[in-house]
């Protein structure tokens, strides 16, 4: 099974050694893993444009699509981001903007069937979806709300662990993820579900 990293961050550091120790878990346990930088890429906000309605995907070239492609083949996606100001990094959410807008054009457009809303079976949909937010003292749990709140929306299956999918570090700018032990046994176990789910899956 695919399991695609996403780490939201500008810069290598804690927020990557997070996704890194749950993807190399996974990958010890025989999934194949991916792990895709946002740092250097362009990716540009949603522009609202709809272009996507008529052309089933998104119409603004840039790095979007590349990352995009591996988001559809996935089995499993964790998404990483440290905290600023409270919130998700902003190449991050307009990667996660511009994914969930136009993938929902991609297969089924909306119908409506006895007065009822159907979107139908999305792109996204029971992908598997684990959130990781990092701050160094607090913020993490309503950036962690962003994004499953983003995973639910676009009808993905969220991955918990025995506490919420938090790391701690980072104060002054540290690199020192490494000596979070409590948010490394959280990745851990976050990793452990996230086996235990695609093994279901796949039997």
């Amino acid at each position: 099974m695919k399991v695609v990293g996403i780490c939201g961050s500008p810069r290598e550091g804690n927020t990557e050694y997070y996704i890194k120790t749950v993807l190399e878990s996974l990958n010890s346990k025989g999934h194949e893993t991916l792990f895709i930088p946002l740092k250097n890429m362009k990716i540009e906000q949603c522009e609202g444009c709809y272009g996507c309605v008529k052309a089933h995907q998104c119409v603004v070239e840039d790095d979007f699509q590349a990352v995009f492609k591996h988001l559809m083949e996935a089995d499993a996606i964790v998404v990483g981001s440290p905290v600023y100001n409270g919130s998700i990094t902003p190449r991050l959410k307009a990667l996660l903007d511009r994914a969930g807008f136009s993938a929902r054009w991609m297969k089924n457009e909306l119908s409506t069937q006895n007065g009822k809303y159907d979107w139908g079976q999305m792109v996204f949909s029971r992908k598997l979806f684990a959130p990781i937010t990092v701050a160094r003292k607090t913020g993490q749990t309503f950036a962690l709300s962003q994004l499953t709140l983003w995973a639910q929306v676009n009808d993905l299956i969220t991955v918990g662990s025995n506490y919420w999918n938090v790391g701690t570090a980072g104060t002054s700018g540290s690199v020192n993820a490494s000596e979070d032990a409590e948010g490394l046994s959280i990745m851990a176990h976050l990793a452990e579900n996230i086996d235990f789910l695609l093994t279901k899956i796949k039997a």
